[in-house]
């Protein structure tokens, strides 16, 4: 947790346009550092710049250009900026990181809640699936949880996740759930399956024990047969549920 005294100020400059395993690069940048329980970051827009190319960018009525700049501040303690440097750098790309000596006069107030992540690979052989149960209707921090978790799954690089939709179940509170054409339920069953390895998996629990108040999580051994992706020009990783359509 941030407090005062000491501390690193990060300023992480990338193009609007770059991309990051097919999303926004920014964007990419602001969900790992929000799952990975940064204190707080803020997302600027420049409306002109150049870069190492040399060339003039700028915004204008006619023409918007997305190679303008985009900056992601966040302040930090030296060791957490540490651990999520090695990380940052592969996610800006070609972008610039500055790291800064500062000092926090203020600390910010905790509002909700943060935290953990790890990365990609192609796998055979051992590997562990992770099957999460919970209620359509439960939310995590204003938005639907299965929501939620994929999101935060996609920020810590577990390498897919697939959501099911119940038609029939009941759960610790033993009240049945059931869609009928005239009336779909509004709490069915929903089951998050995401395979990877086992230590990605294990580091990302503590998320999961965090967002999910009232749910099932199990975890089970399997075997990968093969796992394996076609990268386009704008994607260097599985669409969500690539590796786990099972």
């Amino acid at each position: 947790m941030l407090t005062t005294g000491k501390a690193l100020k990060v300023s992480i400059t990338v193009s609007e346009g770059s991309r990051y395993h097919g999303a926004s690069a920014y964007a990419s940048i602001l969900d790992f550092l929000f799952y990975r329980g940064v204190s707080g970051a803020t997302v600027l827009k420049g409306i002109a710049g150049f870069g190492a190319d040399h060339h003039l960018h700028s915004s204008s009525v006619v023409e918007v250009s997305d190679k303008l700049p985009i900056r992601i501040e966040f302040v930090e303690t030296r060791e957490k900026v540490n651990e999520l440097l090695g990380k940052l750098e592969e996610m800006a790309g070609t972008g610039l990181i500055e790291v800064q000596e500062t000092s926090v006069a203020k600390a910010p107030q905790l509002s909700k809640q943060k935290k953990p992540a790890p990365e990609h690979m192609k796998m055979e052989g051992k590997a562990r699936l992770m099957r999460i149960y919970v209620g359509e209707s439960d939310r995590w921090q204003d938005k639907p949880l299965h929501e939620a978790l994929v999101h935060a799954m996609r920020a810590n690089d577990i390498a897919g996740v697939t959501v099911y939709r119940g038609l029939l179940g009941y759960g610790a509170h033993r009240r049945v759930h059931k869609d009928r054409p005239l009336h779909l339920s509004k709490d069915a069953s929903i089951m998050l399956s995401a395979i990877d390895t086992e230590d990605k998996l294990k580091a990302f629990l503590p998320v999961v024990d965090q967002m999910v108040q009232e749910g099932l999580v199990v975890l089970s051994d399997v075997d990968i047969v093969k796992y394996s992706w076609r990268a386009t020009d704008q994607e260097a990783a599985p669409p969500v549920g690539g590796a786990n359509g099972l």
